[in-house]
């Protein structure tokens, strides 16, 4: 069985870095106009190029997101940019508009072309006309089950690849698209600008009575009645392989890099164990303790199984953080690791590695020295090297973490 594919987030040339060395088999990323996550740093040319070569150097492929709903006005400088990213060697371009999708077959025609999950695909009629328009991919909608996958699958043509989400945040609206936050804000979430109100917490007014508001729950604080749980697939790779999914797209772009890393690791892991399935499969157990080491929200399977059980947290939109990064490694000499300190901790806690292409490990600071050599006690200041005795050297960019 050829593996699916695993596509990691690119909110910036770092994060790229990071996706790539971590085990991405592609990355997804978007320039300073036409994603839609302009919370995000994203690229421009010049952080384009440079990402473009580290990933191929690397055999990762890159795909540009244009999956926005343009206006007029921006449509105007579309043609460049596609004639720029065509130009750098973009593997492929991420879509949803119909007007784009024209745009991209002219101007980057070098390019694959992916249906956006904007496009909202959710049969095999959809998935063979895009298919006919030049679609090489289709990224399909959240809202479909495993057996309606299947489906598309065994009715498009074989050489139609096909991916889902498999991890990361969930949006309350269709496919992405909401109007709620250009309605309660002015900021357009199907032009990349979204203010998250699904997130935020309501109550309810009675018409008759101004300014008495009432609780939708029994919570003193409101309700958070939009307020969607994060997606996770690990324990069903399986079931999405077997299903046809070609790629498997960890959400994020807006993350950090610590996310990209620990996602990217995981995944990485839980994909390449698929390959010896003779007596079942299941998921090796680190990979569920790591995804839950990042910043999320409850996990769900979202509509993977039917109609979502565990799909929304009402009490609050917070997200549940048990780590985070002591420090970053940068090198090794005279039997220690060398460390830029990213947040503060004491001699003797015992630090957890996250090294590209390793299950997790523990690092004992029973001995701690400053950059100079002299022992210390604690490690307090941001950016301050630190020097950690371990018998081997680890990969610069491995990151020691620590509960909290």
């Amino acid at each position: 069985m050829k593996l699916p594919e695993l596509l990691c987030p690119a909110g910036d040339l770092s994060r790229l870095k990071t996706a790539v060395d971590f085990g991405a088999d592609a990355v997804y990323l978007a320039g300073k106009e036409f994603g839609m996550r302009t919370a995000s740093a994203n690229f421009d040319e010049d952080a384009l190029k440079k990402g473009i070569e580290y990933a191929h150097k690397n055999g990762v492929k890159v795909h540009v997101t244009c999956n926005t709903i343009p206006h007029n006005e921006e449509m105007k400088r579309l043609p460049e940019f596609l004639e720029c990213i065509n130009a750098l060697g973009t593997d492929a371009v991420i879509a949803s508009d119909l007007g784009t999708i024209g745009l991209v077959k002219k101007y980057a025609p070098n390019c694959e072309l992916h249906a956006s999950v904007q496009s909202g695909i959710v049969n095999t009629e959809t998935a063979k006309a895009l298919y006919d328009m030049g679609a090489k991919r289709v990224v399909l909608a959240r809202e479909l089950s495993l057996e309606e996958i299947s489906e598309i699958r065994s009715d498009t043509p074989a050489d139609l690849e096909i991916e889902a989400f498999v991890h990361g945040a969930m949006c309350v609206s269709f496919s992405a698209r909401c109007l709620l936050s250009s309605y309660m804000t002015g900021r357009d979430a199907n032009r990349g600008d979204c203010a998250q109100p699904c997130r935020w917490s309501y109550s309810l007014m009675e018409q008759t009575r101004q300014g008495q508001y009432f609780d939708i729950t029994e919570d003193e604080k409101g309700t958070y009645i939009l307020n969607a749980n994060d997606l996770c697939m690990a324990e069903y790779l399986d079931k999405m392989a077997d299903a046809g999914i070609s790629s498997l797209k960890i959400e994020g772009r807006a993350k950090t890099e610590y996310y990209v890393a620990v996602t990217a690791n995981a995944y990485r892991g839980a994909v390449d164990s698929l390959k010896d399935r003779q007596n079942g499969w299941q998921l090796p157990s680190w990979v569920k303790e790591e995804l839950n080491k990042i910043s999320h929200r409850t996990y769900s399977t979202g509509f993977y199984f039917g109609r979502p059980q565990n799909a929304q947290t009402y009490e609050n939109a917070g997200y549940i953080r048990d780590y985070a990064v002591a420090a970053v490694v940068n090198g090794y000499e005279d039997g220690c690791i060398t460390a830029v300190l990213k947040n503060k901790f004491l001699r003797g806690t015992v630090l957890d590695c996250l090294e590209a292409g390793s299950i997790p490990f523990k690092v004992s600071t029973d001995i701690l020295y400053d950059e100079n050599g002299v022992g210390i006690e604690s490690a307090p200041h941001p950016m301050q090297i630190i020097k950690i005795p371990f018998e081997h050297p680890l990969k610069k960019g491995s990151m020691l973490r620590m509960k909290v």
